[in-house]
């Protein structure tokens, strides 16, 4: 019998997921496909609607070879398991003469620790165990949650946080869950052969295809012990997110309240001198911190250095002092002290890597209203450490509908540490760009206006002509609008201001859950939806809810992000643009993510307004624009006004 042709297998999979075929999606499936056989690395630009699931995982399958697929958002990871990949692997089987199989693998403590459930939380006052079942009061929603987990455990095949609905609190999960720091190891546990976590990290290892999150794979590159079984194809989805990602992964926190509970929980097992020595430093450090102003410290201060040297040496001696002592009052000592053990380690590495002061790492002081002042410390680039572990012994496919920034793909690609693209040389990843386009005809179905007419927006102060032309936006658009704000403080001003002016409903980000909130947005025409980052990237709302998608500034970090100022600094001294390379690629990365927003499907049509005149004034604003969809331009806001009371008008004409 032939072989299946790809375009064979891909129509067959777009069939069975009630999809249509589209010329972007042929041309992605067979560019992946190449770049698998050769062993190669392909970053591909699909935008909305180009089906760039089915373009990545028609040509995997095919291959036979084991494929590990890495997401940002949970959102993805479910559609890939719960849709995609069983549609596509029924379809493909007839043709393939096998049946591929595939598993969701997450980090430990999004799983259920059945020795947590029915053994305990290590207290933290006394150190021994407590029954948080007993401790919880039934009627606290606290006490019904842990009541409907231990319900639940009986009943779930996976023990995966997200298949509990509805879902439990942060606080909730922690009583019933560990990191890999404190699991006491499927040989150790009383547990182990049930265990939710071993158990699928099993299915991972028999399956053909492995979704994960992008955490999962940079905690595999980092930490050097293999987390994710042994693969030949790395696809990386939602790609605009990964440096990020991999950064969140590689910064390392120290506050007060963290060192303290590390105190309590070792003070038990280790003899009184190492116990007051930890003790002690831990004073020491909480006392600095109370005085922490917020910023980058270049230099670490002298006092500050000596309060983490007596706090590493501490944590070091009670670390040693562990494994010896023994307790008669606690129970179930094992857990206890692997609990124990896991947070001094914490607070042991990061107070090294501070006081070791590497010229790659970036430290500063972090002040927050609700938990007080923090010490962090991140990588000044990820790149390197994604060159190198990223890139080195398997095929590479990163995908995204925001890969190609001011015309190419060589900015993000210097983000993960590839060389401009057609760079040739002995240790350089060859890789190739590709953009597939997008099945929507953007100039016929937007427009970008920008409001050259408006003052520059400044770091303070209100901005009453910005108010004022987004209130008549609003209402020319008849509500429709999703409000996409650079920080949380202009969001709610903008909120207040326009619910003092109309009757519509404003919706702000924080009032509701995310979910909530979008639906009662796309229930509702009239309704608009304010809010920051998360409603920059997680919003899909297509048909007449949302048409017209605001942007109140070009949203470049802030001037006093120390780690983005550190990166854009580092830039500079290495002789090139530091404000192109850090500032302008995460503004046109965010830009570009919302502008795409407004148009979800074929009959969407829009307006995405910025107003902040630097984007058609400013000499960079050309570069930001080319990042964004191809959209009708113009800065005349009667066209504008016209344009979006028609759209107003058609939608209603059809009842929405």
């Amino acid at each position: 019998m032939t072989k299946p042709s790809l375009p064979e297998l891909l129509h067959a999979a777009v069939t069975a997921v009630g999809g249509v075929e589209r010329p972007g999606q042929v041309t992605m499936a067979e560019a992946v496909a190449e770049a698998v056989d050769d062993n190669a690395h392909l970053l591909v630009q699909a935008g909305t609607g180009t089906g760039k699931s089915l373009g990545y995982l028609v040509p995997a399958l095919a291959h036979g070879e084991r494929v590990v697929v890495a997401t940002a958002t949970l959102a993805l990871q479910r559609q890939l398991v719960e849709r995609d990949l069983p549609r596509t692997v029924d379809a493909l089987h007839p043709l393939l003469r096998r049946r591929p199989e595939f598993a969701m693998l997450k980090g430990r403590s999004n799983y259920l620790c059945l020795h947590r459930l029915h053994e305990g939380v290590p207290q933290e006052e006394e150190d021994g165990l407590f029954d948080q079942f007993e401790a919880a009061a039934p009627t606290s929603k606290l006490g019904q949650d842990l009541l409907r987990m231990r319900d639940w455990a009986d009943e779930t095949e996976t023990g995966d946080r997200d298949d509990l609905t509805p879902g439990v609190s942060d606080r909730a999960w922690a009583q019933v869950s560990v990191s890999s720091r404190e699991c006491l190891g499927a040989t150790k546990c009383a547990y182990g052969a049930e265990c939710f976590a071993e158990a699928a990290r099993e299915r991972a290892k028999l399956a053909d295809v492995v979704v994960t999150n992008h955490a999962l794979l940079a905690i595999d590159a980092i930490e050097g012990a293999p987390v994710l079984p042994q693969h030949e194809v790395l696809i990386v989805d939602e790609a605009h997110e990964l440096v990020s990602r991999v950064t969140g992964v590689a910064t390392g926190e120290l506050t007060p309240g963290q060192v303290n509970r590390a105190v309590r929980r070792a003070a038990k097992l280790v003899n009184e001198k190492a116990a007051d020595s930890l003790q002690t430093a831990a004073e020491t450090f909480e006392r600095l911190m109370e005085l922490a102003l917020p910023g980058r410290l270049e230099e670490l201060p002298e006092d500050l250095g000596y309060a983490l040297m007596a706090l590493r040496d501490a944590a070091r001696t009670v670390i040693s002092a562990l494994g010896s002592t023994r307790d008669k009052s606690v129970q179930d000592e094992d857990a206890v002290r692997k609990q124990a053990l896991a947070a001094v380690e914490n607070i042991h590495d990061v107070a090294e890597r501070i006081t070791q002061g590497s010229e790659y790492d970036v430290i500063w002081y972090e002040r927050h209203d609700r938990f007080g002042a923090s010490l962090r410390v991140a990588p000044l680039s990820v790149s390197g450490l994604l060159r190198e572990k990223l890139f080195a012994e398997r095929s590479v496919v990163l995908t995204s509908a925001t890969l190609k920034l001011g015309g190419d793909f060589n900015g993000v690609g210097a983000s993960l540490g590839l060389a401009p693209e057609g760079t040739e040389g002995e240790d350089v990843p060859q890789w190739k760009g590709l953009d597939v386009g997008s099945p929507f005809d953007y100039p016929k179905q937007g427009i970008l206006y920008v409001a050259r007419h408006l003052a520059t927006p400044g770091r303070e102060g209100s901005r009453g002509d910005m108010m004022d032309e987004l209130a008549d936006l609003v209402e020319a658009a008849g509500g429709r609008t999703l409000g996409l704000f650079s920080s949380m403080r202009a969001a709610q001003a903008a909120a207040e201001e326009l619910r003092g002016r109309f009757d519509k409903p404003i919706l702000l980000q924080g009032e509701e859950t995310l979910g909530e909130l979008i639906k009662t947005f796309a229930a509702d025409p009239e309704t608009c939806l304010f809010g920051t980052l998360s409603l920059w990237q997680g919003v899909d709302v297509p048909g007449a809810s949302c048409q017209l998608v605001v942007m109140d500034r070009i949203p470049f970090p802030r001037p006093d992000d120390p780690l983005m100022s550190a990166r854009q600094k580092a830039v500079e001294e290495g002789g090139g643009n530091g404000f192109m390379a850090v500032a302008a690629t995460h503004a046109a990365l965010l830009m570009a993510q919302g502008a795409g927003r407004l148009v979800r499907a074929t009959g969407d049509r829009g307006v995405v307004a910025v107003l902040d005149p630097r984007l058609a004034n400013a000499r960079y604003g050309s570069y930001l624009r080319a990042s964004l969809p191809d959209f009708w331009y113009t800065t005349d806001r009667n066209q504008v006004r016209r344009s979006l009371a028609t759209i107003d008008a058609a939608a209603k004409a059809d009842g929405k």
